[in-house]
């Protein structure tokens, strides 16, 4: 049976590489960082204008995550700038591989006993295009709606991926165990993101985000 299921190309692992290390000058790339998120997150809900939003939303579409990665991807984990890398890099994520984000994410909440599916806000069953459209909402709900709720959603739709991950994994286990590990890797880091988001969104709501 697990055969009948498209492979989800796997998000490479450069993309995650980007959480370890310390950065050359640890102290002014923190400032920037800092400085950046604070700025961007300001000036979009400031703005009256739509097209704001929606060069910010799409900025990854356009120059790749490397370009948000210099800035942000080595922030701690419990940070506006952290948080906000996390978010675009499930975009990146999701944009790069639709069909197999939408597998992985239905088995999710297939297996899943918890209110995440709800939570994260996709219809049931969701296609490509429906993951598609939740990523957008995401990331324009952290710009331009409730913080602390955007990363709730991201947070719930990394636990949903990381269990139909982990689903799949269990299924491919005999017939290709590499690809098994691949699966189950991807799960632990989807889970390790969604503990983060969701301390980001507490602090979020305490004021205490920065």
């Amino acid at each position: 049976m697990a055969d009948d299921f498209h492979k989800p190309t796997l998000f490479g692992g450069r993309e995650f590489e980007a959480f370890e290390g310390a950065a050359p000058d640890p102290a002014v790339s923190r400032r920037i960082a800092h400085d950046t998120a604070r700025s961007l997150v300001a000036r979009v809900r400031d703005s009256a204008d739509p097209e704001v939003l929606d060069r910010v939303v799409g900025f990854t579409d356009e120059h790749g995550l490397d370009a948000v990665a210099e800035l942000w991807a080595r922030s701690s984990p419990r940070s506006l700038p952290g948080a906000l890398w996390r978010v675009y890099l499930l975009r990146t994520m999701i944009r790069q591989d639709p069909d197999g984000v939408a597998l992985l994410f239905q088995r999710g909440s297939e297996v899943l006993s918890t209110i995440d599916p709800v939570i994260a806000g996709a219809p049931s069953p969701a296609g490509p295009q429906e993951v598609l459209e939740l990523s957008e909402r995401i990331l324009r709900g952290v710009f331009d709606g409730d913080l602390a709720d955007a990363l709730d959603r991201a947070a719930a739709f990394c636990r949903v991926e990381a269990a139909g991950a982990a689903s799949v994994a269990d299924d491919q286990d005999a017939a290709s165990p590499e690809r098994s590990t691949e699966l189950t890797t991807r799960a632990s880091r989807l889970a390790t993101i969604a503990d983060e988001l969701t301390t980001c969104a507490r602090l979020a709501r305490d004021d205490a985000l920065d």
